[in-house]
């Protein structure tokens, strides 16, 4: 098989070690990824680091010390029962993350599927993309709701009101996120599955799953890691817009949209309610966007050329 029959991104691309040091390279070309991937990795470090340096339980109640402004002992405030902010906001954090990771998972897993399967199999494609269709016509905010109120008190039930919660929003946002990565991914495999080494590799005998992932998947990850990036950011902006309109977690159980729900009836007594979760939730969606911009770049085989 010659280089002429290979994709630009895998004939252009460096072996082994060497592909992961030039993708880095070509990262680091990006000043807005740079300064994403800093942001972004201090917000982690901060909100799963942080407790243990601010060691204050983000649940604790001290009615003297309540609506209090940015001190030395409470470094962002406290709301209007004595809740640390800073330990709320690193507690929400940590919760907001673990749902805008999972969620993104389950969509990039269904999405992948989904659109590896219709762009190689022409039986398959057309059921799969109207059944894209169907979901990306759904009005996905009414629907999210609706899904929500009937299941929220079964799944309560079962896991208890905060396993109960992450397992449906988690779900609920995985399942109806999925498809604009479907779509892209297909675009993709259509294109790579017409090369001549895909002909070549069916017609040496190989079988059809080996295909797929020995030269589909890997022609097809640039996308899948854009999607998943961005995914990320849609899905921590979901569980706010959930938590901000009081369906999401309980009270006592933060994330960084409850509590820009909590602390709206008190922008004009505290302020920083308010401020602090929603400058976490922007940092966050923006810094996220800016990596899926460079790693985008970063994937372009004429820049891996170089």
């Amino acid at each position: 098989m010659t280089d002429a029959a290979i994709p630009t991104t895998l004939a252009t691309r460096p072996k082994s070690g060497n592909f992961w040091l030039l993708l880095w390279r070509q990262f680091r070309a990006h000043p807005g990824g740079v300064a994403g991937l800093i942001v972004f990795s201090f917000i982690v470090i901060a909100v799963y680091v942080g407790p243990f340096i601010h060691t204050i339980d983000p649940n604790k109640i001290d009615i003297k010390a309540k609506n209090q402004g940015p001190s030395f002992a409470h470094p962002f405030g406290t709301d209007n029962l004595g809740h640390d902010m800073l330990a709320q906001v690193m507690a929400g954090g940590q919760i907001s993350l673990a749902v805008g990771m999972t969620a993104m998972s389950l969509a990039l897993l269904v999405g992948t599927l989904v659109g590896v399967l219709s762009g190689y199999s022409k039986k398959l494609d057309g059921p799969l993309m109207r059944i894209t269709d169907l979901f990306l016509a759904l009005p996905l905010l009414p629907l999210l709701l609706v899904i929500i109120m009937l299941f929220r008190d079964t799944l309560r039930a079962a896991f208890g009101p905060e396993t109960g919660i992450f397992i449906l929003i988690v779900f609920v946002i995985g399942i109806t996120s999925w498809m604009h990565t479907a779509r892209i991914v297909r675009g993709d495999v259509l294109a790579v599955k017409s090369q001549e080494y895909i002909l070549a590799a069916k017609s040496s005998g190989m079988r059809e799953y080996r295909i797929i992932l020995k030269h589909i998947l890997p022609n097809v990850m640039s996308s899948i890691m854009v999607s998943a990036t961005l995914g990320i950011a849609s899905a921590i902006i979901t569980e706010s817009a959930l938590s901000f309109l009081g369906l999401g977690f309980p009270s006592d159980f933060p994330t960084w949209g409850r509590l820009l729900f909590d602390g709206a009836n008190f922008l004009q007594i505290n302020p920083s309610r308010v401020l602090w979760p929603g400058l976490a939730i922007s940092l966050t969606v923006l810094s996220v966007n800016y990596i899926g911009d460079a790693i985008r770049d970063a994937l372009d085989p004429r820049a891996l050329k170089h």
